[in-house]
Formats: structure tokens, C-alpha cells, sequence
């Protein structure tokens, strides 16, 4: 199965969520010790930007059991994700140290998973549920303490908060909202590339939004500052969940009202204007300067996808 078959324009990564996550469950210590020590119960192990995967035959499988877990390494106090098909599913988070036990081992490997959901080693629709994994597993990791008068914290409500014994402070997970857009003028749109891209790949150009601000604020103000292009009529495509840490990604897409591009190098190494056959051979990696879009697996892809196919009113 090939990254478009398993990305097909409208689904990228991590937007199908196979969990109920039964919030209700998540006050009840008793019922999710419970659950944690079931047969059924499963859990995805995480360490860094790396998802660990037990190795079966020709291929890998990302969801353990919880004994499995442990026996890796996985640290204690687990995360509960949610419910599948009536079994709980937690998150767990994994040592540096406990990791490198891991490396070289025949039957376990710890991978990237961007690498992995590029590849389609992970199914598609698991995807969500270790980005949840993922996203709670680095907040804990950065989040141990209060950023209120300093005392280590304690896990609360199942992994989805963090309470102070001394000042009572509550902690929730975060989640950043970032725009990501595709700016377009008559046949063309403009995609920039940043320094760490592979050779040859442009993407859309994106930014966080900030305190107080909009969406279509921040859509016009990131494209401005990036690339020197003045837009209007943003409009909301889709979003898609980011765990690099935690981010959410608001596909919108823009008209533009200038067309000199003026490139940001502290942002970006590259920006320009690409028509839409050309933007059409590097969606499908078939253009013959080597020139390529961004993977299925990101939103980007599908905001220039569905551009190409015509289904963009921005650009009308």
C-alpha cells in the first residue's frame, strides 16, 4: 500500500480516532487500576519523537500488552487513552536508558514515527491514538513540577492532569494551534521550504498563532512575514492533531493581493510561486527537476491536492 493509498486527499495522519475516550473514567483510580491489570488492555510506548514496536514475523505491531510494556521498560503510571472495542488502551513513556537496553534487540524496535507512518509500518488509523500517546507522554516528561510555587506535581484524572499538593494548582495538557495555508494567486500558490527539508521538497508556509490573535489574523501575518505576500479571504479547510509535541495544525487557504516575494531567510531558505501542472507533478513526485510537495501524511499535502483537483474556492 503506497503513502496515497494509505493518505487518501482529506484523511492525513492522526485525524482518525479509533478511541472512545470516556472521559467519565478518568476520576475513577479504581476502575482504571482495574482495567490496566485486564488481559485485554493494551497500551502504545512512546519515547521521545519514537514509538516502541514489537517485531512479528515480516512485520511490527505498535499495540502491547501492558505485561509486554513493562517488560521493555515502560516507565510506572500510565496514561489512559481510552476505550477500543471495550478494552482500555494507555499510553506509556520510556527512559532514555530503558531505550538504549532496547537497541540491537532482534524481537523489539524503537523507531521514529514520522519514519513509520511515512512508511505505513503503523496503520493509518492508529495513528491518533499514539499521537495522544505521544503528545501526554512529553507534557508529563516537561510538566513534572509547578509553575506556580515550584512543587513536584502528582498525575491526576488518568494522565490528563497534573495537581500541586501545596498550592492546589491544576495542570492541564497543552495544545498549540498553528496555521498552515496554502496562499494562492490566479494558477499559482506559494510554498517555501525550510533548511532542514529533504532536497528538493517544498511544503506550505505555517506559523503558531499567537496571544490574542485570530486565525485569519495569523494566516496574513505568518504569510507576510515569511514571504512578503499580502493575502486576504482565509478560509478554513481542515485541522489536523501534530504531536511534535503537541500542536494543532488549521489548514486554511488564502487569496494573495501581491505577488513580490520577499523570503524571510531566518525562517525559511526558499519561497516562491509554482503553477498548478507543476504543483500537480510534485504532489505525485513525478516532476523532473526532482522537485517535490509535502508527504500524504501531512496536511499540507492535501491542501495543495485538493488546490490542484480545482476543489479550492480561495482560488476562483
Amino acid at each position: 500500500m503506497s503513502a496515497f493509498d494509505s493518505f487518501p486527499l482529506g484523511r492525513p495522519a492522526f485525524v482518525t480516532d479509533i478511541l472512545d475516550r470516556a472521559a467519565h473514567l478518568r476520576g475513577n483510580d479504581e476502575k482504571l487500576l482495574a482495567l490496566e491489570s485486564q488481559p485485554s488492555s493494551r497500551a502504545y510506548l512512546v519515547h521521545r519523537d519514537s514509538l516502541v514496536v514489537k517485531r512479528e514475523g515480516d512485520g511490527s505491531r505498535a499495540l502491547l500488552g501492558i505485561d509486554e510494556a513493562l517488560k521493555f521498560g515502560a516507565n510506572p503510571g500510565t496514561i489512559f487513552l481510552g476505550l477500543r472495542d471495550g478494552a482500555a488502551v494507555f499510553g506509556m513513556g520510556l527512559s532514555p536508558a530503558a531505550a538504549e537496553q532496547l537497541l540491537g534487540r532482534d524481537d523489539v524496535a524503537v523507531s521514529e514515527l514520522r519514519g513509520m507512518a511515512m512508511q505505513g509500518v503503523v496503520p493509518p488509523e492508529q495513528l491518533s491514538a499514539i499521537a495522544m500517546a505521544k503528545s501526554l507522554v512529553s507534557w508529563h516528561q516537561r510538566h513534572g513540577f509547578c509553575a506556580n510555587c515550584g512543587t513536584r506535581t502528582a498525575m491526576k484524572e488518568g494522565g490528563w492532569k497534573r495537581e500541586c499538593p501545596n498550592c492546589k494548582a491544576e495542570h492541564f495538557p497543552r495544545t498549540d494551534p498553528v496555521v498552515i495555508m496554502l496562499v494562492t494567486s490566479g494558477d499559482k500558490c506559494l510554498l517555501g521550504r525550510q533548511k532542514q527539508f529533504p532536497p528538493g521538497m517544498y511544503s506550505c508556509l505555517a506559523g503558531f498563532v499567537e496571544a490574542a490573535e485570530t486565525i485569519e489574523d495569523a494566516v496574513r501575518r505568518e504569510t507576510f512575514e515569511e514571504s512578503g505576500i499580502r493575502c486576504t479571504d482565509v478560509r478554513y479547510y481542515m485541522t489536523q492533531p501534530w504531536p511534535y509535541p503537541s500542536s494543532l495544525m488549521i489548514g486554511c487557504t488564502a487569496r494573495a493581493t501581491t505577488e513580490a516575494v520577499v523570503v524571510d531567510r531566518a525562517e525559511l531558505e526558499d519561497a516562491r510561486w509554482f503553477d498548478r501542472a507543476e504543483a500537480r507533478l510534485m504532489i505525485t513526485r513525478t516532476h523532473p527537476d526532482g522537485l517535490a510537495g509535502p508527504h500524504p501524511f501531512a496536511i499540507a499535502h492535501h491542501l495543495v491536492g485538493r488546490w490542484v483537483r480545482g476543489e479550492d474556492q480561495a482560488s476562483a
